[in-house]
């Protein structure tokens, strides 16, 4: 019988090694020549660079360019992780545009989780043995800021081996402002309960005009990359995302993805950043269509070109679905995510995908496009690397 290694290793030796540097030089010959150019040699490409690729029609020189890049900075490993997610409350004061996810208080479907159900969760976790815990949830002023503390602490008594990965920059501001603290000290507070570091949400798109469309109650772009820069500076290390495929533009893209290498740039503190796809069920803009798997490669190629200073460039399979996932590994991904068990934000905006993928699909869907699967930690030290 023969094994996922060895049918792996056959499938890479099988391919042409010249196959690769006649993509490329097709390329270099293209319409895109320069741009590939400054790619090949390692210079950081401008906006005006990352406007041109956001617009090319040219999906497979992106790919080529954008792989190139991966290849370069991370090798072949691709990453995933044993994860739960945690949804504590959608109640929620902003209420954003986009979101299907936030209650009113009184709306039908809202909750909010007491500390007993979330330790009975955390009870159900230890079964799985997960090495971190996502928690994100709702503004919900009925909360008050203790709560947010013993979560934490629940949590690591019950799964004190789980890395805790807490609240995003919009709900940190939340909980300075109901508690009187500033930012610095939620954060020292929250380390103290057993925080370890901070997702990426919250950042849709920073263009201030279309965020008053999106999510005009929000805090605004420049007060997200504060946040992050304070937490960076005190030690933590967080995600960074991009809502695309709403109302933004090409331009609107490429600005977001600077201003998150500037700050990378200055800080060092990011540790992955995941483009999320917008999905309008149940949304005010359900009048949009979702976007295309094309949009969708370009996207994660495009992030990797522009994103230069960041090592991990992760595909969310909850929301590409884990095909498109795949597919995106040879785009420049280099991240699936994990296993995520149970995930309300997501499937409230329609995602029809499981909630759940076990760590054996994962090792399918890398081993499948030629690399090597690595399970790792929230921080990318190694658990387990199958080669």
């Amino acid at each position: 019988m023969t094994s996922h290694r060895s049918s792996s290793c056959d499938k890479q030796k099988l391919r042409d090694p010249g196959e690769k540097d006649r993509m490329i030089e097709s390329v270099l010959k293209g319409p895109l020549g320069d741009i590939a150019e400054r790619v090949l040699t390692g210079r950081r490409l401008s906006r005006a660079d990352g406007i041109r690729l956001g617009e090319s029609n040219d999906l497979l020189a992106l790919g080529v360019l954008a792989d190139y890049a991966r290849q370069r900075r991370v090798g072949d490993d691709v990453y995933f992780i044993n994860n739960i997610h945690l949804n504590h409350t959608n109640i929620c004061r902003n209420l954003c545009l986009f979101c299907a996810f936030g209650r009113q208080p009184d709306a039908p479907g809202a909750f909010a989780l007491t500390l007993d159900e979330i330790a009975a969760k955390m009870e159900q976790a230890r079964a799985y043995y997960p090495t971190e815990v996502h928690i994100v949830g709702g503004l919900n002023p009925a909360l008050p800021f203790e709560y947010y503390e013993e979560m934490l602490k629940t949590v690591r008594r019950i799964l004190p081996y789980a890395h805790i990965q807490a609240f995003t920059a919009v709900e940190i501001d939340f909980l300075s402002e109901i508690s009187g603290l500033s930012i610095c000290e939620v954060l020292n507070r929250l380390r103290e309960a057993g925080l370890g570091s901070l997702p990426g949400g919250g950042a849709e798109i920073f263009n201030p005009a279309v965020r008053t469309k999106l999510c005009p109650r929000k805090i605004d772009g420049e007060h997200w990359l504060e946040v992050h820069a304070t937490a960076h500076r005190m030690g933590f290390r967080t995600n960074a995302t991009m809502l695309y495929g709403h109302i933004e533009t090409i331009a609107d893209r490429v600005d977001h993805l600077i201003r998150l290498r500037e700050l990378q740039d200055e800080t060092g503190g990011f540790l992955a950043f995941i483009p999320l796809p917008f999905h309008p069920q149940n949304t005010a803009f359900a009048h949009l269509t979702r976007t295309s798997g094309y949009d969708d490669l370009k996207t994660v190629a495009l992030a990797r070109l522009l994103l230069d200073n960041f090592h991990h460039i992760k595909s969310f399979w909850i929301l590409l679905t884990p095909k498109l996932a795949q597919i995106t590994l040879n785009f420049g991904a280099n991240d699936l995510d994990g296993t995520v068990r149970e995930e309300r934000i997501a499937h409230d905006a329609g995602a029809a995908t499981p909630q759940y993928q076990p760590s054996e699909t994962f090792l399918a869907l890398i081993r499948e496009a030629g690399r090597i699967p690595v399970e790792r930690d929230t921080l990318y030290n190694v658990i387990r690397r199958y080669d």
